[in-house]
């Protein structure tokens, strides 16, 4: 994908569209600065050029009796690219796995778990120990969380 320029009223856009995803396209263009059909353009090339790469809504992870956090580092037995593959397959059919990172280092992956409590982690535990080519799981626990963004930060470039 090529670097698209990003200039102030872009930035501007995806910052409104960060914080409220549903803005219309006639509130947008008013915050904004520009005329409907303008903004929709810039909107339309946002998209294209995969600036934008999706539109969703945050569940509030507590009222889903989901509140806990936990951080999987999780080790293979190997790296060669089928083992990496069979467990990226696997490991995305694992509900509870919010995010998955390949990782340089002490271990492999870093995942980010989400549960009821901790009787809830031992089941999702067994699912992790049972994925293909997991050799170790260590696991911690978020006591709580002290920031957690949804907004990147944009940067005119020049």
């Amino acid at each position: 994908m090529p670097n698209m320029n990003l200039d102030a009223i872009d930035c501007s856009i995806l910052n409104k569209l960060q914080k409220n995803g549903r803005l219309s396209n006639v509130q947008l263009a008013e915050e904004v600065g520009l005329s409907e059909s303008a903004c929709l353009r810039r909107v339309k090339i946002l998209e294209e050029s995969r600036i934008i790469d999706r539109y969703v809504m945050l569940i509030n992870q507590s009222a889903i009796g989901k509140p806990d956090n936990v951080f999987v580092m999780v080790s293979l037995d190997g790296q060669q690219s089928e083992k990496l593959a069979a467990f990226e397959a696997e490991i995305s059919k694992v509900a509870e796995v919010m995010e998955c990172y390949l990782m340089s280092g002490a271990f492999d992956y870093l995942l980010r778990v989400i549960t009821k409590d901790n009787a809830d982690y031992v089941r999702v535990h067994d699912k992790l120990t049972s994925l293909p080519g997991v050799l170790r799981v260590q696991s911690s626990f978020a006591l709580r969380t002290v920031l957690g963004k949804t907004e990147m930060p944009l940067d005119v470039r020049k």
